[in-house]
């Protein structure tokens, strides 16, 4: 190492990235250990290893390479199998014309280059990265060599396996329909099937994305609300995972015009859970979009929901009411569900007889009566709706109101002495009274059965592990608007990035709320038919807190940061 450290250095002199001073300083401890100066140089933390790839690509004349910023495909990535990457170190970048091109974190190891170049037998062109780039790219493409890798490693080295064995996947890869007999004859295939859904569940994904792309098969997990891009599966096991997932789902896989819905149960680690299979067909292939049903895991606490002490107290105020309407607003994806499920648990009494009309039923609640609609044969919301007030309910829960049949069911039923509770997909709360007006609601039956409209977002928590104390920059006080008083009394939080946030330095989301409380003056405006503005400025005035409002609090406390309040919601100004 000694002569080649002495080379790097002199160039490294050379060109000013490092001082004679700073080589001084640490040439006692090369010495000692055996180390070269430069390595102890970034060793000590007096050197950056980017600069040390800036020396080698200038005294090599190659080419300096970023993994971590490029996407390699799989047809590159087959120009150099497995065991021929780990052991010399290489990662291919390109390919083309029968060249490869190949980055390397040493190119003065002229054994390696001269081992590469023997064993693939093609003409190589060289690049030069660095060696923590390499190696996480060796992990990324080629699968971990420890059991600690990245969650995508199983797969990689399933996909390895499988491209490098030759599976036999005709048989599901044609237009003739395969039974399960002739699917469960390719083994392989459904273990990646399986590990892929292993890998979503250990990673706490929402759902999984399968999706055919013109020359990849793109896979992709929603975790924490954020797509994270997995490896690719190889484009040629597209039709066999596929058909796979439709069998399982009890779908007829002989179908690939129109969309098909399905539920597959399997067990991980013990759990048993549901997912809920949507096939559609694209432009390159069938979508696949599994969404993961954790019964075990669904947290029906308020608690847990994310609200603040004083929130908490009046949203238990509201829901203990005995009768009345009270909707939630929000996007598709905005956890409106996972609350009405965690409202119906803490007022879920054997002295009450709740009843809900959803579609799907996503969790069974002990003690509750769960109602599937069925549109394709009439049971709708309403049609359900109407049947179950014959059954003496005490609360009621919608799923959804989509319709004004539906909504006056519901509002006559609050008007009755029912406790209803439903969403609606509004910006906000008191856009909800416009919504339901719009739908075909009479005003004064929106005043006298409305309680309480609550708006929701989620966001991200700060990851528990790796969170540590962080001062607010004045883009992120001017971004939300903190006041000077507000920033100085922060105890504001973020995450470095651990194994255990999978480097994101978030883990976990929970939620942002609005709570419109329906009092004397705003039935009266509702009666009224003043604007949504209007409406709007006068809650803010009777102590609404907005959704913005309530994400500055919980940056100010150190749970939340400045990125996910400000993407999750929009500036009153």
């Amino acid at each position: 190492m000694a002569a080649k450290d002495d080379f790097l250095l002199e160039t490294m002199l050379d060109m000013g990235l490092t001082t004679h001073e700073a080589v001084e300083e640490v040439r006692p401890e090369a010495e000692s250990s055996g180390e070269g100066v430069v390595d102890t140089l970034v060793k000590t933390g007096r050197l950056e290893p980017s600069l040390v790839v800036m020396a080698k690509s200038t005294y090599f004349g190659v080419e300096m390479v970023t993994l971590s910023e490029i996407r390699l495909t799989d047809e590159v990535i087959n120009a150099v199998p497995r065991h021929v990457a780990r052991k010399y170190n290489a990662v291919p970048v390109a390919e083309q014309d029968g060249t490869v091109v190949v980055a390397l974190s040493d190119p003065s190891d002229i054994e390696a280059i001269d081992g590469l170049q023997v064993t693939l037998g093609k003409t190589l062109e060289y690049r030069v990265t660095s060696e923590a780039d390499l190696t996480a790219a060796l992990d990324k493409y080629y699968g971990s060599t420890s059991s600690g890798g990245r969650g995508d490693s199983d797969i990689a080295r399933m996909i390895q396996d499988i491209t490098e064995g030759e599976v036999e996947v005709s048989a599901l890869s044609g237009d003739v329909k395969a039974d399960s007999e002739a699917l469960d004859a390719d083994a392989p295939i459904i273990r990646l099937v399986n590990q892929i859904i292993i890998d979503a569940f250990k990673l706490r994904a929402s759902d999984i994305h399968l999706e055919p792309m013109g020359k990849r098969f793109r896979l992709r997990y929603r975790i924490d609300g954020m797509m994270t891009e997995m490896k690719d599966i190889p484009k040629r096991l597209q039709a066999p995972v596929i058909a796979r997932l439709k069998i399982s789902a009890a779908m007829n896989i002989a179908e690939k015009r129109i969309p098909q819905d399905g539920r597959i149960q399997t067990n991980v680690g013990g759990k048993v859970i549901d997912l809920r299979v949507s096939v559609i067909p694209c432009s390159h292939g069938e979508s696949i979009v599994m969404r993961i049903l954790d019964k075990s895991g669904l947290r029906l606490g308020l608690a847990e929901l994310g609200f603040m002490a004083d929130d908490q107290a009046n949203f238990e105020r509201m829901i203990a009411l005995p009768d009345g309407i009270l909707l939630v607003t929000g996007p598709t994806g905005s956890g409106k569900t996972t609350t009405l499920y965690s409202c119906l648990h803490y007022i879920n009494r054997p002295d009450r007889k709740i009843i809900t009309v959803e579609d799907p039923v996503e969790y069974m609640l002990a003690g509750i009566n769960q109602v599937q609609v069925h549109e394709h044969i009439g049971f709708t919301f309403a049609s359900a709706l109407r049947s179950m007030l014959r059954q003496s309910p005490n609360v009621i829960m919608l799923g959804e109101i989509r319709d004004m049949e539906t909504a006056t069911i519901a509002i006559n039923a609050s008007l009755t002495g029912h406790l209803v509770f439903s969403t609606l997909h509004t910006n906000d709360a008191p856009s909800a009274v416009a919504r339901l007006i719009d739908i075909g609601v009479k005003p004064f039956l929106v005043a006298s059965s409305a309680r309480c409209l609550m708006a929701q977002r989620l966001v991200r928590k700060v990851c528990k592990k790796c969170a540590a104390p962080h001062t607010l920059t004045e883009q992120e006080i001017a971004g939300l608007g903190f006041t000077p008083e507000q920033a100085a009394a922060a105890t504001a939080r973020k995450g470095k990035g651990c194994p255990e946030c999978n480097k994101t330095g978030c883990k976990g989301r929970f939620g942002l709320f609005e709570i419109f409380n329906i009092n004397d003056e705003a039935r009266k405006l509702i009666y009224d038919k003043v604007p949504s503005n209007v409406l709007r400025n006068r809650a803010r005035e009777m102590g609404m807190r907005t959704l913005r409002e309530d994400g500055m609090r919980k940056v100010l406390a150190g749970v939340t940061t400045v990125d996910e309040v400000v993407r999750a919601t929009v500036s009153e100004h």
